[in-house]
């Protein structure tokens, strides 16, 4: 039921909207090619620190202050069709990555070639997760237990526009999860989370292919619809002989095959913000891989969210955005076997919040959050955050 209404209230989202002129949404890595078609060199960045405090009940609790993340990002234009983007991000002071690093060649018009470490195009926050593109201290949760965000992978693909339609499309080939390294990493709690190799010395035993189109024809309106499929690579595999059957038949229970499905729904008219998103995971042979492995693996796993804000500043340099945001998602959405699904992995979060955007990409933030569980357990917490994008 719940996900019928929310499916309504997309649909209804786009055709109660009078068409008008096209505006497309710009993650970052397009934002900062576009920077580098000026000078050979781009640089920028984002950030953000936090302040979170739970409050549940009678028992108290520490706070936990942090320098969540730091991340400067490169662009450089080699000539008119060939530039490169890089971001190096530290997470918590003292963890270092590579968010992003790929090639991009410009084959033709609104046509490009892109190959390297890339974001996989799901949902709205893995491809704009700046603190400034987002309400809530912390990203939403189905973008961190459903869609692993930032999530992204070793590929290549191609990206682009159609030239006389508002549509925006990315098609890639790309790594996938790690689900077995040694011992399985995936999980219940978390989902896929623990399988990102985030381009760092990354096992490949077989690709996966990720698509999106984003829709984007309607003044102030993106739809986007995406897929992903492709199995888990597994270390099992490595030094494996070809034609023993049995190893094979044994390192393949070490891998589960994933389709994940998504739609997100953006929408700004005037001082009006709305979002909307759903995801939806099948997972096969989960019941040979957690046998296997011993892991509490679900076989669906489904979240979506919906929320709304109101900038009560529209207009002005600043903006002061109140919004509300529900969440619900679930990592044992259906179990294989004969295990029995988890309550706990079924939750329930309410967000009430403030960001005040103080100038254009500089944002402090505070909100409540409200969440239980399938076993009504309930936790509530403070957060507060300020946040910048440069």
């Amino acid at each position: 039921m719940k996900k019928g209404l929310l499916f309504v209230a997309m649909i209804a989202a786009f055709y109660t909207t009078k068409a008008q002129d096209a505006q497309e949404t710009k993650s970052i890595g397009t934002t900062i090619l576009e920077r580098a078609k000026d000078e050979k060199l781009s640089i920028g960045g984002y950030g953000e620190i936090h302040y979170n405090q739970q409050v549940s009940g009678n028992t108290r609790y520490n706070g936990n202050m942090d320098v969540h993340r730091m991340v400067l990002f490169f662009g450089y234009q080699f000539n008119d069709k060939t530039s490169f983007v890089t971001e190096i991000e530290y997470e918590h002071v003292k963890e270092l990555y590579v968010e992003q690093a790929f090639l991009n060649y410009n084959v033709r018009p609104n046509t490009n070639l892109r190959a390297g470490l890339m974001l996989v195009p799901m949902g709205i926050v893995n491809e704009y997760h700046e603190p400034t593109t987002f309400n809530g201290v912390e990203r939403p949760s189905v973008d961190n237990k459903i869609v692993p965000t930032t999530w992204r992978e070793i590929g290549v693909g191609v990206s682009g526009r159609m030239p006389s339609f508002p549509l925006k499309y990315q098609l890639y080939v790309m790594n996938g999860f790690n689900g077995y390294n040694d011992g399985g990493v995936l999980r219940g709690s978390d989902g896929f989370r623990k399988g990102r190799q985030k381009g760092a010395e990354s096992t490949f035993t077989s690709p996966s292919l990720s698509a999106k189109v984003d829709y984007y024809g309607v003044k102030g309106l993106n739809i986007g619809v995406a897929g992903y499929f492709g199995k888990t690579q597994s270390s099992a595999f490595n030094g494996l002989d070809k034609n023993d059957d049995f190893a094979e038949a044994v390192a393949d229970s070490t891998r589960v095959g994933i389709s994940m499905f998504g739609m997100d729904v953006r929408y700004k008219v005037n001082a009006l913000q709305l979002k909307g998103q759903y995801i939806h995971s099948f997972i096969s042979d989960v019941a040979e891989y957690n046998d296997k492995t011993g892991k509490d693996l679900g076989k669906q796993m489904q979240g979506y969210y919906l929320e709304a804000g109101y900038d009560l500043l529209h207009g002005k340099e600043q903006a002061l955005v109140p919004f509300v945001r529900y969440e619900n998602y679930n990592t044992h959405h259906k179990v294989a076997g004969n295990m029995v699904a988890n309550k706990a992995y079924d939750r329930e979060e309410v967000f009430l919040g403030v960001s005040y955007h103080l100038a254009k990409g500089a944002v402090v933030k505070a909100d409540y959050q409200m969440s239980k569980d399938g076993n009504d357990v309930k936790k509530n917490f403070v957060n507060f955050g300020v946040g910048v994008w440069f």
